[in-house]
């Protein structure tokens, strides 16, 4: 197996770009050679951190041979042309969650990095947490039974964060608001515990922040298999917290920021703690990356799953608009 760190050129500097760098370097899967975004400074300083080459161009990264792969967090409505750019320069993409803004890009971004040949891997590092896996392994072994319900709240304080002519304030960028932004990261590991979802039922206001898209969001989700869960997702709370029940007919799994895990077996009246030691999540997803790069492997989240994974949140997004429950088909058809 090849072990050599993938070359790499970051995309669209922003404050998550440095997370990415920052988890580049614990990695040593990859190596930031590159960067490019249109502020001359911003360029400037992330190559400065990071001993990278500042590019005068998007075009001077493409046309590097010695650059294998980029890692795109460009705002959600280009994802199709900064990508569709990237595999036909024969570059492999890490592509940062959601997608795209539509079921179209989704499909037309898979595709293409498809007939290019090229890797397209997309950040879904929620589902990757320590005390996730934990519960979706004992799930697969069978220790729940059958999955019934389940209850999960993802919530930040966003209050003066983001610049008010932010993207993430935008419609055209970020159609849906908080449950696009950070709720998806939730109800991909919901589908990862529950299963896939088929119905959603949502609602929205838009209570503390500036711009055109909600704040806080509550999608009812019904999976596949019938069990019910409900997520909450909100960009106006006083502080951070994260939280997920999980029940199954043989035993419950609570997760919390403050409490970690917990678990209930069937019959028993006390939950116990379940020791988690919290994992790199985000080294672990450019881990695989580049092991997909230079070994073949498929990637845990692609484009298809990126696009589906996108589908149920535009479902939640049209219920709210139009007051009725939604589909996820009706995205997909």
């Amino acid at each position: 197996m090849n072990s050599t760190p993938v070359r790499v050129a970051s995309i669209g500097i922003g404050w998550w770009s440095n997370v990415l760098a920052d988890a580049a370097q614990r990695s040593g899967a990859v190596e930031i050679a590159a960067c490019y975004t249109r502020s001359e400074d911003k360029r400037e300083s992330f190559a400065g951190k990071y001993g990278c080459r500042a590019a005068s161009s998007y075009e001077d990264i493409l046309a590097d041979d010695s650059i294998e792969a980029i890692i795109n967090t460009t705002p959600n409505h280009v994802h199709l042309e900064t990508t569709r750019a990237a595999a036909e320069a024969g570059k492999h993409v890490f592509l940062d969650k959601p997608i795209a803004t539509n079921v179209a890009d989704g499909r037309a971004i898979t595709e293409i990095c498809r007939d290019a040949g090229v890797v397209l891997s997309v950040g879904y590092q929620r589902r990757r947490e320590s005390h996730f896996r934990w519960i979706r392994d004992r799930i697969a072994a069978g220790e729940f039974g059958d999955m019934v319900q389940a209850e999960a709240n993802i919530s930040r304080d966003r209050e003066g964060k983001f610049e008010a002519d932010s993207w993430r304030f935008q419609e055209e960028g970020m159609p849906g608001g908080v449950m696009l932004q950070i709720g998806i990261h939730y109800t991909d590991v919901l589908e990862m515990l529950m299963g896939p979802v088929k119905r959603v039922a949502g609602m929205s206001t838009q209570l503390a922040l500036p711009g055109e898209n909600p704040d806080v969001a509550n999608v009812m989700l019904q999976h596949e298999n019938e069990a019910i869960s409900i997520l909450s997702a909100c960009y106006a709370s006083a502080s951070e917290y994260y939280m997920m029940n999980i029940y199954g007919r043989e035993a419950t799994a609570f997760y919390d920021l403050f409490g970690g895990l917990r678990h209930l077996k069937r019959h028993t009246n006390a939950a116990y703690p379940v020791p988690c030691a919290k994992n790199d999540t985000i080294a672990e997803e450019l881990d695989e990356f580049a092991n997909c790069v230079r070994n073949g492997e498929e990637p845990e989240v692609g484009g298809e799953k990126a696009t589906e994974s996108l589908a149920v949140i535009l479902a939640g997004v049209k219920s709210a608009r139009e007051g009725r429950i939604v589909e996820v088909a009706e995205l997909l058809d």
